[in-house]
């Protein structure tokens, strides 16, 4: 089993409050966080865009498993993923994840390739956390 950690701490209350988020591996300390990062342009980063640095480096991590695990030995894998927050109510919900991936992979099948994506796409351990919509396009070269 394997435990990572992040805190996030909060200074003021709604619109007017900042905030700062560490990762207990020290590959961010102190990033601020807010309203203005959240829905505006204010430098600094916001859970959305953490979930889709997550879900781009979880799927693009276990696609390069899957392909060698199928016997594939070289390639180069690029991901974007998209996380979409929409209002729903009085609140908002994370409603989707598009990932799109750029690929090439010597000697891999079209057919082949969108399989073992495919499977990646619904096996890594943030697609199965989701409850989002997730979504994959894909380029091979």
């Amino acid at each position: 089993m394997t435990i990572r950690t992040a805190t996030a701490r909060y200074e003021g209350l709604g619109k007017a409050g900042k905030g700062r988020i560490s990762t207990g591996s020290g590959a961010m300390e102190q990033v601020a966080y807010g309203f203005g990062t959240r829905f505006g342009d204010e430098k600094g980063t916001n859970p959305e865009e953490l979930i889709a640095a997550a879900h781009a480096g979880c799927f693009t991590m276990a696609l390069a498993f899957a392909l060698a695990k199928a016997g594939y030995e070289d390639g180069t894998l690029e991901t974007k993923a998209a996380v979409t927050l929409e209002q729903e109510g009085e609140g908002f919900t994370v409603t989707r994840s598009a990932l799109t991936l750029s690929a090439s992979v010597p000697g891999i099948d079209p057919d082949r390739f969108a399989e073992i994506a495919a499977g990646a796409k619904a096996n890594c351990p943030i697609s199965k956390l989701l409850k989002a919509e997730i979504t994959l396009d894909h380029t091979l070269s």
